[in-house]
This record gives C-alpha cells, structure tokens and sequence, in this order.
C-alpha cells in the first residue's frame, strides 16, 4: 500500500480532490472566472497532458524505468528532458494549477508552492542522488547544462 501511495500521480490526485473541496465548499468569494481564466487552464492541463506523454515516450524508448525511487538505466538527455530535468514534474505543477483555475479555486492557489516543495523533496532530491550515483560525470554535466524546472 505504501509504493501505492508514494508515486507523485496520486499526490497530484489529492492535490485537485482538496483543490475541487475548496472550490465546492469554501470559495471565499474570490474567484478568477472568466473565458480567458478557462482557456488558460486548458491550455495548461493540456500541456501538461502532451509534457508527460513525451516524457513518458523518452523513458520507452530508453528502455528504462519511469518510477521514482528506482534507478534508471540510462540517462536521458534529449527531447524534453533537454529542456526540464523533471519534464513530469513540471506537468504535475502544470495540471494542478490549470485545474485551479478550472474549478475557480483561487485559495488553493498557495498549494502550489507546497506541492512544488514536496514533490522537490520528497521525489526530486532524491532521485537526482541515485542519478547523481550512477551517472557520475554524465549526469554533473546534465545538471550544469539543464535547470531543474525550466
């Protein structure tokens, strides 16, 4: 049950359950609401959408693990991962706060340095020890070429 729950897709699910709670049953009359907010927020969850199918994608065609907490096989540098380090991640952050403003949610907008900070923590750090580990050289090159997030 733990693995279940130590994966980021579920944080990012109980982040827009509490995100769709407060819109629901805590709006606090603020509110963003408008054509241009939601096609904003489709635009974001969509590219949210393509960024982690292409990173998905990569992590096929390398033939390695896509699971945090795992060490990959191979270092990925092409593609999006040229461009992000954590092209998921990015998509998490993306998605979340499309649906922010999908479901008018402007007090959940604090969520999403919390979500980035944990995700950072919890998965990110981590996961750049183990590649840190097993990439040597390759991989301090890698970090010196391409930022974290953007």
């Amino acid at each position: 049950m733990k693995n279940l729950i130590d994966i980021p897709p579920v944080w990012l699910v109980l982040a827009i359950i509490v995100v769709w709670w407060q819109a629901r049953l805590f709006p606090l009359g603020l509110t963003l609401e408008g054509a241009v907010t939601d096609a904003l927020a489709g635009l974001m969850i969509g590219a949210g959408a393509i960024l982690i199918l292409a990173a998905a994608l990569a992590f096929r065609r390398a033939r390695t693990t896509i699971l945090p907490h795992q060490t990959p096989a191979v270092l990925i540098t092409t593609g999006v991962f040229a461009r992000t380090r954590n092209p998921i991640y990015l998509a998490d952050v993306l998605i979340l706060t499309g649906f922010i403003l999908r479901f008018d949610a402007v007090a959940s907008l604090v969520l999403v340095p919390i979500f980035v900070w944990w995700i950072e923590r919890h998965f990110i750090v981590p996961d750049e020890n183990r590649m840190r580990r097993s990439f040597r050289a390759d991989f301090a090159a890698y970090e010196r070429k391409v930022r974290r997030w953007l």
